[in-house]
Formats: C-alpha cells, sequence, structure tokens
C-alpha cells in the first residue's frame, strides 16, 4: 500500500527507527509509493454535496 501522505512517511519512518515495523515493511511502502508528489497531510474525502429535498405536502392537501 502506499504512502498517503509525507506526514505518514515521516511516521513509518520513525516506527522503523524505534524497531515497532521491519524494514522490509517500509521498504515495500515506499516502492509502492514511487517517485509521487505527496501532500503533507492527506485530507479527508469531500462528500458529495447533499440534494436538496422537496418541501413536504401536508395531510390535507394529499386528500385534494
Amino acid at each position: 500500500m502506499p504512502f498517503k501522505s509525507q506526514a505518514q512517511r515521516r511516521k513509518f519512518a520513525q516506527l522503523l527507527v524505534e524497531g515497532k515495523i521491519s524494514n522490509e515493511t517500509f521498504e515495500e511502502w515506499n516502492r509502492e509509493t514511487g517517485r509521487k508528489k505527496l501532500p503533507e497531510r492527506a485530507g479527508t474525502k469531500a462528500k458529495p454535496p447533499r440534494r436538496a429535498k422537496s418541501p413536504r405536502r401536508t395531510h390535507a392537501a394529499k386528500k385534494r
């Protein structure tokens, strides 16, 4: 799985130094990322805009 941001790459490098992940894991992620220009932080994905609801009809309006 490739890195999504520079911050994530730094975090993995820190975990590697601390011995919490293996060198193989870090190198695998690094290879899959390649030379991509990564953002500093990965933001959340934008949700699609919600459709406006049609106005509700009252019970009396339905009978007519």
